[in-house]
């Protein structure tokens, strides 16, 4: 893909909502360790999450995600993900209204090996009339609302196995910072969600802080991880910061996961463009958000 362009606009007054209280976790000694013996074929987890846009004291909810993954010996063999927009329209029918109503629908992404399968949502108007699912080629990408998700992927064990270099422990589980050019450097889910190419100097810099619950057998079970809007784009030069909350269950249990069916899927959206050229751009109002 050649690129895609996120931001918020931040400037907008608006009724928000503030992220829940946090819950503590008896910590454990190595939930790298623990994660790791979990890859086992036909098992996995699942997640929810919540991320919140923060500006001064302003908060809103964005968006709300919730999937599973699925796991081999060696770490995810695939994952199917469900994101929504948070938002509600400004009431003037233009393209900007259309567009947020396409964006709170609900969008979902199934990711098998190296493909990924997105549907609904914004795609719903990009898509031929007799499909339903595009298909992306080469890229761990998990849909629009995945931009603005977990930038820490704790099923990565590249991922998990560098934050930990670092972490402190802290009441219930662990407490660090990575930068935004170390986790590009090493994570493939981050990357791929953002299409940004190399970040420059001065976002690569830029700090992410992040909180990992983990229960008794050093599994996570929530992960709070904060980081400035300018990480996503440099575009963005304010103070505005996204809080992306994520809680884990069901370690262990069965998940299969599968390719939609061949017959709903193409490679071309509704203007013959090849899903592999380009994403659409993106752009949320903070006024846009819903109560």
């Amino acid at each position: 893909m050649k690129r895609i362009i996120t931001g918020l606009a931040l400037a907008s007054a608006a009724t928000l909502l503030a992220a829940g209280p946090a819950q503590a976790a008896p910590a454990a000694k190595d939930p790298v360790a623990a994660v790791k013996k979990q890859f086992v074929a036909g098992k996995g987890v699942k997640f929810s999450e919540r991320t919140t846009a923060i500006q001064g004291r302003m908060r809103g909810i964005i968006t709300r995600r919730s999937g599973a993954y699925q796991f081999s010996k060696t770490g995810v063999a695939a994952s199917d993900i469900t994101g929504k927009f948070n938002l509600k329209m400004m009431g003037s029918g233009d393209d900007e209204d259309k567009t947020l109503k396409a964006l709170s629908r609900p969008e979902r992404t199934i990711t098998v090996g190296k493909t990924s399968y997105l549907s609904g949502g914004l795609w719903v108007d990009l898509l031929p009339a007799d499909k339903t699912w595009v298909r992306m080629r080469n890229v761990p990408f998990s849909g629009l609302s995945g931009v603005y998700g977990q930038p820490l992927n704790l099923t990565e064990s590249a991922t998990l196995k560098t934050l930990f270099k670092s972490a402190k422990p802290a009441k219930g589980g662990y407490v660090g910072k990575i930068t935004v050019g170390e986790l590009r450097r090493i994570s493939p889910s981050f990357r791929g969600n953002l299409m940004l190419g190399a970040a420059s100097k001065k976002t690569a810099k830029i700090a992410l802080s992040w909180k990992l619950t983990v229960d008794a057998k050093g599994l996570p079970s929530r992960l709070v991880t904060t980081m400035p809007l300018a990480a996503l784009s440099s575009n963005v030069d304010d103070e505005s910061a996204l809080s992306v909350e994520t809680l884990y269950s069901g370690w262990g249990n069965a998940v299969k996961i599968t390719a939609p069916p061949a017959d709903q899927v193409t490679d071309e959206l509704k203007d013959g463009t090849d899903s592999t050229d380009e994403i659409p751009s993106l752009t949320v109002p903070l006024s846009s958000i819903a109560k």
